[in-house]
């Protein structure tokens, strides 16, 4: 689906189980999740699964940014990675049983410098500037509910 000046669209439940595959028509994986920043909206990463085919690690989800991926309006329902397979393999993630929990600005920020992109933007939009990772704890902090010990991110 377009919108009226012809970018994409794409219903968010229609994300996850996507294929992704490289520029040379290789199938890496599928989408497994798409991690949303509550506070500013945005897509924060996205949680890759790798076919034990492509590289053998069966036991782990790579979280790569939402910038990475491209659509390819050619082939239905199908997001090319263009990262070679040693980039891949050595990127941030996680054990498929042990998801990130909790404040995530250190993750986050580690993710997005891997592949090569700044900070996030400071969700104000007042300052023009990059939120700190202190600045992310602390406003998480203030959100959370006190009274909610087991309040994490991921359920």
């Amino acid at each position: 689906m377009k919108d009226e000046i012809g970018n994409l669209l794409m219903k968010a439940s229609n994300i996850n189980g996507t294929t992704v595959k490289n520029p040379a028509d290789e199938t890496i994986g599928e989408i497994k999740e798409v991690m949303l920043d509550t506070l500013t909206g945005e897509a924060a990463y996205v949680v890759l699964s790798v076919n034990t085919g492509f590289l053998n690690l069966g036991s782990k989800y790579f979280a790569v940014p939402w910038e990475v991926f491209k659509f390819d309006s050619v082939q239905d329902d199908v997001f090319i990675l263009d990262v070679d397979k040693e980039k891949l393999e050595n990127s941030p993630g996680f054990d498929k049983d042990n998801w990130p929990t909790g404040p995530q600005a250190e993750f986050i920020a580690k993710v997005r410098k891997y592949y090569g992109y700044g900070a996030r933007r400071d969700p104000s939009h007042d300052k023009g500037g990059v939120e700190s990772i202190e600045t992310q704890r602390e406003n998480y902090e203030s959100r959370r509910d006190p009274a909610n010990k087991q309040s994490e991110f991921l359920g």
